[in-house]
């Protein structure tokens, strides 16, 4: 199906959610239970500080209260990247330094944005950023909010180089994605940012799964890969089927509010039916979910046999 090329990383590797107070500062009580939780699911790594750790609102106190939180609590037994996303690579490379410092196995970075940059300009934010890091660095390729979408090229150059170590293709662009996935010579991991797809990313060759969803149902991605590695892609199929009836959460908020808003409210409103952290906080300005949205969200848990 691809080359037989060996990844730096692979598995489940959920985007682990921030847990706030409701008056919007990190709860590390909660979150260590949410490590817990999702360590006790069989996951293969955590990443934090990414788009469901909701980092954009994050100020630079509450990442290190993140990092320090998880890096801490999980205590080697799994892996734990970092997200330094930020505008340009000077601001990425002190979120970096930070990261480093308080132990994390890699780094997670975007493209430039709010700037309009060129694609050798992209070439040099990377280089400059694994140059400065000393730890593997991944690539976040999400173009909905960067604005830029990374292509297969320019991702096999920097792997090629040894500046990457792998992408977190959460593009939609699965037809990109098997380009990397059939081109790749260097070990480099593929791993796609799809709740829903996981199932045909693996058949093509993909080596694991970043999921938001994975925070409520980490055991479910765990299976699913697992089913997929043993070449049972029948029982792939029916747990991804089952996981994307569970991810029609993130819609229950409908239009009253941004699709940041519904799906990460969606994921902390699980979490707290579910015992794991006390609040279902989401940082301000997001609109938070109401009473019966959260009702709905119980019963699709329900559904899903996780109450």
């Amino acid at each position: 199906m691809t080359t037989a090329v060996t990844p730096t990383l692979s598995g489940v590797i959920p985007p682990v959610c921030t847990p706030l107070t409701p008056e919007g500062e990190v709860d590390a009580g909660s979150l260590a239970r949410l490590v817990d939780h999702l360590v006790a699911g069989g996951v293969d790594a955590l990443f934090v500080l990414g788009s469901s750790s909701e980092v954009a609102y994050l100020t630079d106190a509450q990442r290190k209260v993140v990092l320090d939180t998880v890096i801490g609590h999980v205590g080697g037994q799994v892996p734990v990247l970092a997200g330094v996303i930020d505008m340009t690579a000077p601001r990425v490379l002190a979120h970096a330094r930070v990261a480093v410092a308080a132990g994390a196995s890699g780094l997670v970075a975007t493209a430039p944005f709010y700037t309009r940059t060129h694609p050798a300009e992209i070439r040099t934010h990377f280089r400059a950023i694994a140059a400065g890091g000393g730890v593997p660095l991944y690539a976040y390729d999400l173009p909905v909010s960067v604005h830029t979408k990374l292509s297969a090229e320019l991702l096999l150059e920097l792997a090629a180089e040894g500046v990457l170590a792998g992408v977190k293709d959460s593009s939609g662009d699965d037809g990109g994605m098997r380009q990397v996935i059939l081109r790749r010579e260097a070990p480099f991991s593929v791993l796609t940012g799809s709740e829903v797809t996981v199932d045909a990313a693996l058949w093509m060759g993909a080596d694991g799964v970043v999921p938001g969803l994975g925070n409520v149902d980490p055991h479910g991605y765990v299976n699913l890969v697992r089913s997929a590695s043993r070449g049972d892609w029948e029982a792939a199929r029916r747990e991804q089927e089952r996981l994307v009836r569970l991810f029609e959460i993130v819609h229950v908020g409908g239009s009253r509010m941004g699709g940041s808003s519904a799906g990460l409210g969606a994921f902390k409103a699980a979490l707290h039916l579910r015992g794991i952290i006390d609040h279902p906080a989401t940082a301000m300005p997001q609109t938070p979910l109401n009473d019966d949205e959260i009702g709905r969200i119980g019963k699709h848990l329900a559904a899903a046999g996780l109450l």
